[in-house]
């Protein structure tokens, strides 16, 4: 089936689009745009940049997609944005591309919700089934796990990794990387403990469940400094997958410090 678009649209000469793909009134598709098959742009959607979105999305009015990186570092330098399969954007979103203060790529995966008025800066890098609620803004440089949700308003610091998992609470202002399975809460956001929700949601076994509590007050709740906490952790369970998620999440930990429960010391 061939593409259905809309005569008041423009569509620059050398954007590629996919089989079956709808787009609405006012909307623009840069030159360098790659839009997969089965994808709806609503109206008045802009598409810009080097873009390629995979199939199956669903733009919604007014988003902003590709356009260069809202970055004083960025001189037109190459750069690119990758969208995964089946991704919704609502109404004012806005996600750029990366820049060479990075490797130049945004990436996001498959099967992303994202509403209205997100932001998704330079350099990100987003895993699949994530949740961006309405206004939450991730700055530059930040990698956001699989199966993250973000509750509305919450804003993530430049650089900061959120893993697998994790739940960032409503208005949540994020400075500090958050572990896999953690749930942050607040402004500026603490670790309130494990998204065991999320967990359960997630098909996590009890055991798992168990182990992951145990770990988490082993690391975070005790007079060991977190460091040495980490390796009795490991040696003690860090055969559980959920566990050892979570102690190499830590032990990559670099540009930030991380997020921890109100009552706590950093190791």
């Amino acid at each position: 089936m061939t593409s259905d678009i809309h005569s008041s649209s423009v569509i620059e000469d050398g954007a590629q689009l996919g089989e079956n793909v709808k787009i609405g009134p006012f909307c623009h598709i840069g030159p360098q745009v790659k839009l997969g098959a089965n994808s709806v742009l609503h109206s008045h959607v802009v598409v810009a940049g080097n873009t390629t979105i995979g199939k199956g999305a669903k733009i919604f009015p007014f988003a902003s997609v590709g356009h260069e990186p809202q970055d004083l570092k960025f001189h037109g330098e190459e750069n690119s944005l990758t969208i995964g399969d089946n991704c919704t954007i609502r109404e004012g979103t806005t996600i750029n591309p990366g820049t060479e203060g990075d490797d130049g790529k945004t990436i996001i995966g498959n099967n992303c919700f994202f509403l209205a008025n997100a932001h998704v800066a330079h350099d990100c890098k987003i895993g699949n089934n994530v949740i961006f609620s309405n206004a939450v803004m991730v700055a530059g440089h930040c990698q956001v796990g699989n199966n993250v949700i973000m509750g509305g308003g919450a804003g993530v610091h430049q650089f900061c990794r959120i893993g697998d998992n994790a739940f960032v609470g409503g208005l949540a202002g994020v400075e500090n990387d958050i572990i896999p399975y953690g749930m942050a809460l607040g402004n500026r956001a603490y670790l309130g403990g494990l998204n065991l929700v999320g967990m359960k949601r997630s098909g996590v076994d009890r055991d798992s469940i168990n182990k992951a509590r145990k770990a988490f007050k082993d690391i975070f709740n005790s007079d060991t400094p977190i460091a040495e906490a980490v390796k009795e952790v490991e040696k003690e369970m860090g055969d559980d997958p959920i566990v050892s998620n979570i102690l190499k999440f830590i032990n990559a930990s670099d540009n930030r410090s991380l997020c921890t429960p109100r009552v706590n010391r950093e190791g």
